[in-house]
């Protein structure tokens, strides 16, 4: 009578086979593997274990085996099928993504599985096998520009400088204005979340007017200093460029980052900032946001607090935007800039070689 290999486990091939039965996105075939090593670590023989896993005996005892020889690799990998791989595999492999990446539908902006395996006649599971395996996502896009700015790489040392080597006695600051924010409220009231379904929202809503959010975030610390105003001119910029100076220590220069929108370049701020020395302004290169700390603090407070909100009028939506700040400047452990701008040099000339490249 033939004896089942008995099964020994670490307490860490025990944990990670748990893991495995426990995990909700665990491909089913390895749970019911974790659980065949699992069951014979416990001492079950294998007809018992194919009854309660559902196997049958046969594939119980070949995955106790291979476990018992190659430990946890053995059962989280599929053994070669056999039979020769098709020698066309790999050319229509190379087929696949020749058209994926340098070719377009007649009637559409990219490909889908469908489309494209309609296009070179195969199915559309082998078009999604060689997209998952080589990372392609046609129907995915970024946005990115490469700045056409004639000083973008001063720029760009002068604003990571101060980010990676802040000046002795003094505070730098990434400012910006954060324009129509709305005050939308949902015509109806949405259906709360629960297991198996996500919560909804109307697609339609009620505009009830508009704010601007001016913030100023201090890098080192993270805290912000903030200020909604109905308009952004620049007059509102002077305002809040006096309330910067009011909020933070006298005895300190203040090195503000911006954008090179028109209003903190108007006469009068320019006047404004010559009487007062202790403000310092660097601005990013054009279509370069991302190197403004600040649109970061906008983003997040975008997405937790503004985007799913239903607000009936402006205050109604100064006063948690003024409350998420606080929350925020409570919580914040600052911001730790680690790329140099050598680093994002040397990325935008890549793109810029290959945009040339391309209109070549």
């Amino acid at each position: 009578m033939r004896v089942a290999i008995a099964i020994e486990l670490t307490d860490e091939e025990r944990a990670r086979l748990v893991a495995y039965v426990r995990g909700a996105t665990t491909p089913h075939r390895l749970v019911k593997r974790a659980r065949v090593v699992l069951l014979a670590a416990d001492g079950m023989v294998n007809k018992d274990i194919a009854a309660e896993v559902g196997m049958a005996r046969g594939p119980v005892g070949r995955w106790r085996k291979r476990f018992a020889e190659q430990r946890l690799p053995g059962i989280e990998k599929d053994a070669p099928r056999p039979g020769n791989p098709s020698p066309d595999r790999a050319e229509l492999t190379e087929k696949i993504l020749e058209a994926t990446t340098q070719t377009e539908p007649e009637h559409a902006t990219h490909w889908s599985t469908r489309t494209l395996a309609e296009e070179l006649g195969v199915s559309d599971t082998r078009v999604a096998r060689v997209w998952r395996a080589h990372g392609l996502q046609p129907h995915r896009v970024k946005t990115f520009k490469v700045s056409n700015d004639p000083h973008f790489a001063e720029k760009v040392r002068d604003v990571v400088g101060l980010y990676l080597d802040p000046p002795q006695r003094a505070i730098v600051l990434s400012v910006d204005e954060k324009t129509q924010v709305q005050a939308l409220d949902r015509t109806q009231k949405g259906l709360p979340i629960h297991p198996g379904k996500c919560g909804t929202r109307t697609h339609d809503y009620k505009r009830n007017g508009t704010t601007t959010l001016f913030a100023a975030l201090n890098v080192a610390e993270g805290i912000v200093i903030d200020k909604c105003m109905k308009r952004h001119r620049h007059q509102e910029w002077i305002r809040f460029l006096k309330e910067i100076d009011a909020r933070t220590p006298s005895e300190l220069d203040l090195h503000l980052i911006a954008d090179n929108y028109a209003t903190h370049k108007h006469p009068a701020v320019l006047r404004w900032l010559k009487r007062h020395p202790r403000f310092h302004m660097h601005f990013i290169p054009t279509s370069s946001s991302w190197l403004n700390l600040v649109e970061w603090f906008f983003a997040d407070l975008t997405t937790k607090r503004l985007r799913r909100g239903s607000f009936r009028n402006v205050p109604e939506l100064v006063r948690p935007i003024g409350a998420y700040v606080e929350h925020h400047n409570d919580t914040t452990e600052g911001f730790e800039w680690t790329k140099t701008a050598d680093s994002f040099l040397a990325k935008v000339a890549r793109a810029k070689a290959t945009l040339d490249k391309i209109m070549d």
